[in-house]
């Protein structure tokens, strides 16, 4: 069995039944997270013979950063669960492998001690109904050296969760959560998620931060493309791990139309949801994504070996992207091209 497989299973040994149940569900009957693995498995490849795969680079810039791997690590919260260092950890595993990490804003580090990693990110960003928490914590991300803002835009109001037994929120233990807002500030109304949201808000959160700001949530070509009118320097394939609609469509499926939709603007596209081997990866570019992102294994992986963990697993995919790019006779990620799908 790889090490990746297995991840999950020795994940559940270490973590407490309600946080590894939060970590793996997904919403209402969990039909968006239980089918995003086999998504990717149903991709077929046309592999091309005769081309020189002797030297493979697996570089490339997102947002304008460089990484060695086009796997990069999607915000996901209560990290301070899985490892005692949490997001610093995982930042650090992160910039062990030569790739970036998303920081979510529900973060239990701040962002001075995740910046002080020396790894780049960008920060995960809810625009509050109360826009006072959300420009505090813009500023604190900018202050500590945030390289970009990701606006989750797929949740007006949180997805359900249908648990039985205790959930996360009665075994948490306190400063796990927010360590960025002074919460004592803002009550529950003020932090709930504005609903409200148009395509404006992109040109508001660049001029704030003077980042640049990508759109995660987009599973439609022509939301991608209103992104991209409004100033979107990126768009995240996501359906959030299938914990919002449940019965959302696999990001597998919806990424295709959402490249096409952005083919000739300069607003990169991106990926999460389902990504687990090195050929999902190599199916994700050639549809036209820049880099994938990993969530649930990412967690798995600091649960089970901290830092050095999620270095392993960026690395493993990575050898698996390798070899796959060599068996499809491409050479590097940019090289990879629809027609190499079946």
């Amino acid at each position: 069995m790889r090490w990746i497989d297995a991840l999950e299973e020795l994940a559940a040994g270490r973590l407490p039944e309600p946080v590894h149940r939060y970590f793996r569900q997904g919403s209402a009957g969990g039909i968006s997270a239980a089918e995003a693995v086999d998504a990717w498995n149903a991709i077929r490849f046309r592999p091309q013979v005769l081309t020189d795969v002797s030297q493979i680079d697996l570089s490339t810039t997102v947002a304008g950063t460089p990484v060695d791997v086009p796997v990069l690590v999607a915000p996901t919260t209560l990290q301070r669960q899985a490892d005692p260092d949490g997001e610093a950890a995982m930042a650090a595993g992160t910039g062990a492998a030569g790739s970036l990490v998303v920081v979510s804003s529900n973060a239990g580090t701040t962002f001075a001690d995740i910046g002080a990693t020396g790894t780049p990110w960008w920060l995960q960003i809810y625009v509050a109904r109360n826009r006072s928490a959300t420009i505090e914590m813009l500023d604190a991300a900018v202050a500590a050296g945030a390289r970009a803002v990701v606006l989750t835009a797929d949740t007006p109001v949180v997805g359900r969760k249908e648990d039985s037994g205790p959930t996360v929120w009665e075994v948490i233990q306190p400063g796990h959560l927010l360590a960025n807002l002074e919460e004592d500030k803002y009550t529950n109304e003020d932090l709930a998620k504005a609903d409200d949201l148009g395509p404006d808000v992109i040109g508001w959160l660049a001029e704030r931060t003077g980042l640049p700001v990508l759109i995660k949530g987009v599973l439609r070509g022509d939301d991608a493309l209103r992104c991209a009118e409004a100033g979107a320097a990126g768009v995240i394939v996501s359906n959030h791990g299938g914990r919002q609609l449940d019965g959302a469509i696999p990001t597998a499926r919806a990424l295709p139309e959402v490249a096409e939709a952005l083919a000739g603007t300069t607003t990169e596209v991106y990926v999460d949801g389902g990504l687990r081997r090195g050929e999902h990866v190599l199916a994700a570019l050639a549809m036209g994504a820049r880099a994938v992102l990993v969530g649930r294994p990412a967690l798995w992986a600091l649960s089970v070996e901290g830092a050095p963990g999620v270095t392993r697993l960026l690395n493993d995919l990575g050898a698996e992207l390798d070899h796959a790019l060599r068996l499809c006779g491409r050479a590097n990620p940019a090289a990879l091209t629809p027609d190499l799908l079946g």
